[in-house]
């Protein structure tokens, strides 16, 4: 792993690729297909790309109930309590209507109302993610959503991986599809025979998913375009270079396009971070993976301050922040710019990934500057509600009507005016 001097914030900038013209390409077909096909070109796409020929979309009830049965409890009653966790912590995100009075019976509103239907993406290929299942699932339902829909690409056997299945059932989720990629993107968003449309997609996949989002927007919502992930962490002396080595291979395992940068005010962590890496990773299953990431995407930069530190993260905003210094709450406090932040040498990141109960699903690629980590807003649309009282509209449709001329829409003024003569005396007459 590399080792460098911080010279300024924009040297942690990274710039990743994972599309080009041709994918952009298959993405569109694929959806065009999908859209005149329905089924059939699910069916056609499932088999060329993951070799599964399958003659039902849907999961049944006694796949998940055969799954369920059959799995490790232990495991069953750490994916219930770490469900528990992110049920608690997304049910304080509910928000009410907001009331405002303008006088004794003019008021305004907003209303607060859940999605119809959602669609939520998990992907797989390389590996399983029940945590996605439940970082996507729980906070749709406590929002209220009506429907929740699961998709995600079936193995060969034609099957998902009995741990999806068994955290859908816990987050009570019933209607799944054995559907990945930019097809299962498409289906979502137009609808076929079988899977009916929704109004947002929300969940990570590969670059075919993500441009298969970015070319349904608009006809649906969707949560954003994930790019790989990656981590930060910001250290001193007092930090233990084989837990912080041990952080940043964490992060580097999921993608070999995946960050992991540390910055620190310490050139000895620095070089024995740097040893603890090498030692790790020939250790480590996913090495080939972890590997790629770290030589493209790893840097170890040495910082002449923590507040320089800080600056550059807040430049980077990252995915996921550590801070592992003596004084880690007083530099959090400081941090304007990052998808989560964990606080101290026992708050790694796979902390939030799996059981504390914050979501997993974060901004990436220095979007964390503008937007935020997936939450019960997301499953949400907020209407305003407005009533006017005659007294209310008597007192300000003057306003309202010079208002609208200073844009010049008489019609705007107008319409507020044509209240301005009694209807009872027209109806009298």
């Amino acid at each position: 792993m590399k080792i460098a001097k911080l010279s300024n914030a924009m040297s942690l900038q990274r710039s990743v690729e994972q599309a080009n013209v041709n994918h952009v390409k298959t993405v569109r077909e694929v959806i065009d297909h999908v859209r005149q096909n329905g089924d059939k070109a699910l069916f056609d796409y499932t088999e060329k790309w993951d070799g599964a020929k399958l003659t039902n979309l849907q999961v049944t009830k006694e796949e998940v109930e055969a799954a369920f049965a059959d799995f490790d409890p232990q495991l069953v009653q750490d994916l219930e309590e770490a469900a528990a966790n992110i049920r608690a912590f997304h049910t304080q995100q509910v928000r009410p209507n907001i009331d405002f009075q303008l006088d004794e019976s003019s008021y305004i509103k907003y209303k607060i109302t859940p999605l119809d239907a959602v669609g939520l993406y998990v992907p797989g290929g390389t590996a399983a993610y029940p945590s996605s299942v439940l970082m996507n699932a729980i906070p749709a339902v406590v929002a209220g959503v009506k429907r929740v829909v699961i998709v995600s690409p079936p193995s060969k056997e034609g099957k998902l991986p009995a741990s999806v299945l068994v955290a859908a059932r816990i987050a009570g989720i019933t209607e799944i599809y054995k559907v990945g990629g930019a097809q299962a993107i498409a289906a979502l968003a137009y609808g076929t025979e079988t899977i009916k449309s929704v109004d947002k997609i929300t969940g990570p996949g590969n670059s075919y998913v993500a441009l298969a989002k970015r070319e349904v927007f608009g006809r649906v919502a969707i949560d954003m375009i994930a790019g790989p992930s990656e981590i930060a962490i910001i250290a001193d002396d007092t930090a233990f270079a084989d837990e912080v080595a041990s952080d940043l291979l964490a992060q580097a395992e999921h993608d070999r396009f995946a960050s992991s940068v540390l910055i620190t005010t310490s050139e000895k962590l620095a070089r024995e971070v740097q040893l603890e890496v090498e030692r790790q990773l020939k250790q480590l299953p996913r090495e080939d993976i972890a590997r790629a990431s770290i030589e493209n995407f790893g840097c170890i930069y040495i910082a002449e301050s923590l507040a320089k530190a800080v600056d550059a993260v807040n430049e980077l905003a990252p995915e996921h922040l550590e801070i592992i210094t003596e004084q880690p709450e007083i530099i959090s406090e400081q941090i304007r710019h990052a998808g989560a932040i964990f606080i101290g040498r026992f708050s790694s990141e796979p902390v939030g990934d799996y059981f504390v109960g914050t979501n997993h699903v974060l901004p990436t690629n220095s979007t964390a500057r503008f937007s935020s980590g997936l939450s019960v807003d997301d499953f949400i649309k907020k209407t305003s509600v407005v009533y006017y009282s005659e007294e209310m509209w008597q007192k300000h449709y003057p306003k309202i009507a010079r208002l609208a001329r200073l844009e010049q829409l008489e019609g705007h003024a107008r319409s507020v005016e044509s209240r301005s003569w009694s209807k009872e005396e027209f109806h009298d007459c």
